[in-house]
């Protein structure tokens, strides 16, 4: 169903064969996915919206979160009018084949079209998707893909809406998030020792480097050794592992947010304590 902009390239003309002896001009880097999207027509590309907010009078700028491209800024023009076939197109939650054209950051959006399949969100579980997307917001840079954190996205969202237990289920889409973006350390060795990490010690978790044994003076939260090695294998039975591991995660995404609030997560904080 996706399309990649390489895809709408017509193909090159075949090379020239090189006399012996020639010079050989050397290849060209792999064009990087952010230099891939810019300045390329996209079209049946699998998307959600994010976020969005007025622009002008009649349009809108949205933030989508797409499989192939990560997260991109469109304009959708007149998605703000009454007849327009974007206005009720173009909302959270739900699964999109989307199509833009531009040659900048921000680009246009030409196409959008409901593709069904999920269930909606409802209550706590619809707060849990704004937190979601809160995240992503935040952390994923525009222009970067990310298809397997897509597809645990995607995962997530079937996940809440089935009214699968909710801290769980936040627990796994925040570590996969902070995997995928490069920031996560290694939860099962102790940076100190070097050696497997032990489920009866207790470590404290350095946001930089990873586990370490605990001392008197550090600042950071204590985690026994078991919810380490339950939270690498998304295991969260035990109801230690829960508790901790929810302490750990706030304390990481505090981190690498670098102090910036999350709205929704104390707004679910107020309300169930996820």
């Amino acid at each position: 169903m996706s399309t990649t902009p390489d895809a709408t390239l017509d193909a090159p003309p075949a090379a020239a064969p090189v006399e012996a002896g020639a010079p050989v001009a050397p290849k060209r880097p792999r064009a990087t996915s952010r230099e891939r999207t810019v300045g390329t027509k996209v079209a049946g590309q699998p998307a959600f919206v994010l976020h969005s907010y007025p622009y002008k009078e009649t349009s809108l700028i949205i933030d989508l979160f797409t499989r192939d491209f990560g997260r991109v800024a469109l304009i959708a023009k007149g998605a703000k009018r009454p007849h327009s076939q974007l206005r009720g197109v173009l909302q959270t939650f739900q699964p999109l084949s989307s199509s833009w054209v531009g040659k900048s950051e921000l680009r246009t959006l030409t196409d959008a079209e409901w593709v069904g399949g999920m269930l909606p969100l409802e209550k706590t579980a619809l707060l849990c998707g704004f937190y979601l997307n809160e995240l992503l917001v935040k952390l994923l840079a525009r222009d970067d893909a990310h298809p397997a954190l897509f597809d645990h996205y995607v995962s997530t969202l079937n996940q809440l809406a089935h009214n699968e237990p909710a801290p769980i289920v936040l627990r796994k889409f925040e570590r996969a998030l902070l995997k995928e973006t490069g920031v996560a350390a290694d939860l099962t060795r102790c940076v100190e020792t070097r050696r497997a990490v032990q489920s009866d010690v207790v470590y404290v978790v350095d946001p930089e480097r990873g586990p370490r044994p605990e001392r008197a003076s550090d600042p950071w939260p204590r985690v026994a050794g078991k919810t380490l090695l339950d939270m690498e294998n998304e295991n969260y039975e035990d109801v230690a592992t829960q508790a901790q591991s929810k302490q750990l995660m706030r304390f990481l995404v505090a981190h690498h947010l670098n102090g910036a609030p999350l709205n929704t997560r104390q707004i679910l904080i107020d309300l169930s304590q996820l």
